[in-house]
């Protein structure tokens, strides 16, 4: 009698690469550490995984050594990462799933290029945030060397996060005085008295992404700590209105959502030893059609002008679930067909 077996696609392709591995020959790797072996490996060796996955090897790691087995051209690409991993973790730099993620793309580019030191985004009491492609690096050397950074492109590459991460690293490290999230309150059409609550009550929701960001660098109790002693403030752009924005890292998310006035208004609060980071995708405006986005029209009339620098990210630089990124494709190439 004929039994019908359960096909499961991703298990059966590791049975084939273990048992089709074992005919290859093995490289080994020895480190000093063993904790740090353990950490490189992942919880339930799902970084293992995803690099036998990528380059068809099969790994093991007994003590402070890691085993590879595969083809020549194989070991050789996934020893490369293996040792790129062990020596971010030495630097104390994380190495999750995405990590593992980014750095397989990035091999399918060429050779693994460890980010820059001065790219790093260090926190006093954390780990520091790593970009995970060239734009990212870009991006955060920009916001540190220029007065007003402009990050645009599609979901999912990481803007709004880095932009935050970075301001929040300059008021831990005390370089700035205040750290300052505006969003431009499109869905609500600036007017949220009809909300329930309070004013934060009415606000915060639609500013959660940059609640989100500021809780997972600084840690919820310092945020609130900060929050009550004024010096993180997160609000709509249009209460930006008759201020002068100083000794500040003043972040402008959904700026696509701005219209040329609010964006002229924001961009003229700029005071002393303050910064800019703007945040966008001028293909995702939520503005009528007939009103022009105030970011595109920025983008277009400030270029070249000293102190101002523009990093426009791609679909190959989303960071977050790979299908994010051939969903952003799919709707470029619809895009250009219309």
């Amino acid at each position: 009698m004929l039994k019908i077996v359960p096909y499961y696609p991703s298990l059966f392709r590791r049975l084939v690469t273990i048992y089709g591995s074992m005919s290859k020959q093995t490289e080994i790797f020895e480190f000093a550490d063993a904790d740090l072996v353990r950490k490189l490996c992942g919880p339930n060796h799902a970084n293992l995984a995803l690099i036998e996955d990528a380059f068809g090897v099969y790994i093991e790691a007994p003590g402070n050594a890691v085993h590879i087995n595969g083809d020549t051209p194989s070991r050789a690409r996934a020893g490369e990462l293996i040792k790129e991993i062990y020596q971010r973790l030495e630097r104390g730099w994380p190495c999750g799933i995405s990590d593992i993620r980014a750095l397989i793309k990035a091999m399918g580019k060429g050779k693994v290029k460890a980010a820059a030191v001065d790219a790093i985004i260090p926190f006093p009491r954390r780990s520091p945030i790593v970009p995970k492609t060239p734009r990212q690096e870009k991006f955060i050397h920009a916001m540190r060397d220029e007065t007003i950074c402009f990050g645009v492109g599609p979901a999912g590459t990481g803007k709004t996060f880095l932009a935050t991460a970075y301001g929040a690293s300059l008021l831990a490290r005390g370089e700035v005085a205040r750290f300052i999230a505006c969003r431009p309150a499109v869905e609500a059409g600036e007017r949220l008295g009809f909300l329930p609550g309070d004013l934060n009550e009415k606000v915060d929701p639609y500013m959660q992404p940059i609640w989100d960001a500021l809780h997972m660098v600084l840690g919820r109790d310092e945020v609130d700590r900060r929050r009550a002693a004024g010096d993180i403030e997160v609000a709509p752009l249009a209460f930006m209105r008759g201020r002068t924005l100083s000794d500040a890292f003043v972040v402008i998310d959904e700026a696509q959502n701005a219209t040329i006035p609010q964006m002229k208004m924001v961009l003229t609060r700029l005071g002393e030893r303050a910064k800019y980071a703007v945040t966008g995708d001028p293909s995702q405006s939520d503005l009528p059609h007939s009103v022009t986005s105030g970011l595109a029209h920025a983008l277009k009339i400030l270029k070249g002008i000293r102190g101002i620098e523009q990093i426009v990210f791609e679909a190959s630089d989303v960071v977050r679930h790979p299908l994010v990124g051939r969903i952003v494709n799919a709707y470029e190439k619809d895009a250009k067909r219309l």
